[in-house]
């Protein structure tokens, strides 16, 4: 399937839009759900003017220019023939937050068929390997890809008990809690490795 091209003039939605205009925020808005995790007045931001064609996203030009690519496999948490998982970061604010990316570099329209077919099973062996950590509740796989053209999916560890950090704004929360000692972080890492590497692959030294 061929991929449109990012557009280069406005589309009729975003014509609809009123650039510099602050919209209102609606009673019902997530500034009233459970899990928001501010209080206070809040205001909309203006919305800005679209910027089109759009910047290219880190790697958009090939393997050379990529990140991902560029980062040895054995610094990652574990990996096998086709795919890696990786720590985000040098420290954790939740239990663990992993990401999963195929080490060809793909987005998800190009990803061939042989790893296409392999991707729910790694999540879901992923999400596995995290749950199998104390005190997790939930795993929550996110997708975005709009900082960066190499395809990844974030996999964040919900703590149980904590009803206030469920569904959207985990990662939100991920920013504002008081980050693990590094020790728990290394020991978390090390039996998401071992659990994903007793399926097959292969557990890397976690720095």
């Amino acid at each position: 399937m061929t991929v449109p091209a990012t557009p280069q003039e406005p589309s009729p939605f975003v014509r609809r839009l009123r650039a510099g205009e602050r919209l209102p925020l609606p009673a019902d808005s997530v500034a009233a759900w459970e899990s928001f995790p501010f209080e206070g007045e809040l205001r909309v931001k203006p919305l800005q003017p679209p910027v089109l064609p759009e910047p290219a996203r880190l790697g958009e030009d090939g393997p050379e220019e990529c990140p991902t690519c560029r980062k040895p496999v054995t610094e990652a948490l574990w990996s096998d023939d086709h795919w890696r998982l990786d720590a985000v970061g040098t420290e954790s604010r939740l239990p663990a937050v992993v990401m999963l990316q195929p080490r060809g570099h793909h987005d998800l329209t190009d990803l061939p068929a042989e790893r296409a077919a392999e991707l729910g099973p790694l999540l879901q062996r992923a999400e596995r390997a995290v749950r199998s950590l104390d005190g997790v509740a939930r795993v929550h796989v996110n997708r975005w890809g709009d900082g960066a053209a190499h395809l990844h999916f974030w996999l964040l560890a919900r703590p149980a008990g904590l009803m206030q950090l469920r569904g959207t704004f985990l990662p939100v929360w991920e920013e504002l809690l008081p980050p693990l000692p590094d020790e728990e972080r290394r020991e978390a890492h090390r039996r998401i490795a071992a659990a994903l590497a007793a399926e097959g692959g292969t557990a890397h030294t976690v720095p």
